[in-house]
């Protein structure tokens, strides 16, 4: 029975340690031929990478140790051995400037079983990983209550019986329970390894903070500001006077370092006054010959106050047909477009409103972005796309006359972010037109929803306006919280879809 515990600790190995390391090593592996290290491989391992060989003690005495390598993941053949790894006197796999680190070795002497100290170890290397910016960590575990089961089941079908909890392998268990997934099974890994039967399970944990090193300035962001504009109908000269109101809002997003202003949808219809006496179809395409030169001025702000600018929406007339369309102008001086999918049957029905077929993702200075012009975010599988596309922010411009046509608009965003573990901001517009036919009120309050879990607010709701009033909203949104949502999150509603039961893809490739 153990002695009471004073102290643990997480300590570098150090040569001196190496007696108590071998001593520790024999109790854990008995029978292994081979198995522990020889002093001039601890000496070696620890020149090349100190922080990379690692021991916890309790009360000073080494109970456990974990030791990794770095390797260059393309390097390693599919089907290595362990031998191909360590083999070489020199450890010639470890390479400085890889991309993964390799588990060589992880034991907790048996006097200290059962106190988590091997989760300890797999989080510092976890730690590693993120502190060097590896993609990953990898290593061959073994499977030592393969050789119960051997002549009843391929070393495939008992890893399955294990992730199912049909059979019980205390080293596959525990490794699954930290996060790491089986990739592939590796015949003659451990020479000896009788109760394996020689195999073992590539197993896998993916660093979700890896960024890819580039020699190229970056200005990606993991914290993002989005600023939603919650524009008022009202009378307007001209273009002109539209446009200064326009710029006056986005003059305020970039003072708050917005990264992103967002108009609603058709925020430009006040325009249409001039083309009160005509029908309702023929206004509409009226107001379309505005939308070229919306779209430069809104590049040119773009530039000069260094925003990207999602422009809500706005009729545009392409061989003869009506379509509701809006354009992401990045600060970058690019211009990308976007269509409605789905059109109302008000839309279709009196203005003649055609369905549009372009879905696409767009990729940002801060991050992967999707756009949905309102009644659109009410069809989850577009989102369900955008998101597979991996879209980190769907920003939705809408324009609602009613309370409950604006209900549907916000409660479908609000399913959306959850479903797609994204954030969902939702921009529209308030006041009245009552110069513009069809346009009559406005109901609105723009909103960012987010996921609920831990790192969220319970409600999924980030930030809102004040309903039907003339303002602006300002709000963080953190990426990295998405990245640890996908893996740590408490449900995975991405990870648990069910490919075998159900499936989503597209019919017309955008």
């Amino acid at each position: 029975m153990m002695d009471k515990i004073e102290n643990i600790e997480l300590k570098y190995l150090t040569i001196e340690d190496f007696e108590e390391l071998k001593e520790a090593t024999v109790s854990s592996y008995g029978s292994m031929p081979n198995s522990y290290w020889k002093l001039d491989e601890i000496g070696k391992l620890i020149s090349l990478f100190p922080e990379g060989q690692i021991v916890i003690k309790i009360n000073g005495d080494i109970a456990g140790c974990a030791l990794s390598v770095i390797v260059d993941l393309d390097e390693v053949e599919d089907h290595h051995t362990y031998q191909d790894i360590v083999g070489d006197e020199n450890f010639k796999a470890h390479d400085k400037n890889g991309d993964t680190l390799y588990g060589i070795d992880v034991f907790i002497k048996p006097a200290y079983r059962g106190l988590r100290l091997g989760r300890r170890l797999y989080d510092y290397r976890k730690e590693v990983c993120e502190n060097l910016n590896l993609k990953g960590i990898v290593f061959g575990g073994r499977i030592p209550n393969y050789h119960k089961f051997a002549k009843e089941f391929t070393p495939k079908q008992y890893i399955e019986k294990v992730k199912a909890k049909e059979i019980h392998d205390p080293v596959l268990n525990f490794q699954l329970s930290n996060d790491f997934h089986p990739v592939r099974i590796l015949k003659g890994y451990l020479e000896g390894d009788k109760a394996s039967g020689e195999y073992a399970v590539l197993m896998e944990w993916d660093n979700i903070y890896y960024t890819k090193p580039t020699k190229k300035p970056s200005a990606n962001k993991s914290i993002v500001r989005l600023g939603l504009i919650q524009w008022q109908m009202r009378s307007y000269i001209g273009m002109d006077d539209l446009m200064q109101q326009a710029e006056y809002f986005i003059d305020s997003l970039a003072g708050y370092r917005s990264d992103f202003a967002m108009f609603p949808e058709f925020f430009n219809a006040p325009l249409m006054a001039k083309f009160n006496h005509l029908s309702e179809s023929d206004a509409i395409r009226e107001l379309a010959g505005y939308t070229e030169r919306v779209k430069e001025k809104l590049s040119e702000l773009s530039i000069s106050y260094n925003i990207n600018i999602i422009s809500g929406s706005m009729p545009e007339v392409i061989d003869g047909s009506l379509y509701n369309v809006g354009y992401l102008c990045k600060r970058d001086g690019s211009i990308e477009r976007y269509e409605k999918i789905h059109v109302t049957p008000d839309e279709a029905k009196i203005w003649g409103m055609q369905r549009g077929s372009e879905l696409k993702t767009f990729d940002t200075d801060c991050g992967k972005i999707g756009i949905l012009i309102c009644y659109d975010v009410e069809f989850p599988e577009l989102s369900r796309l955008l998101s597979d596309e991996g879209m980190d922010i769907l920003f939705v411009p809408f324009l609602t006359d009613t309370q409950n046509g604006y209900s549907r608009v916000r409660l479908c965003a609000q399913a959306r972010a959850i479903e797609n573990e994204c954030y969902v901001a939702i921009a529209g517009s308030v006041g009245n037109l009552p110069n513009v036919h069809n346009m009559d009120i406005q109901y609105a309050q723009s909103a960012v929803f987010t996921p609920c879990d831990f790192s969220f607010p319970s409600n999924g709701v980030k930030a809102e306006t004040t309903p039907n009033t003339e303002m602006i909203l300002v709000a963080d949104v953190d990426i990295d919280l998405l990245r640890e949502l996908h893996t740590f999150g408490s449900v995975h509603n991405l990870k648990d879809r069910r490919p075998d039961v159900y499936q989503l893809q597209r019919t017309k490739k955008s």
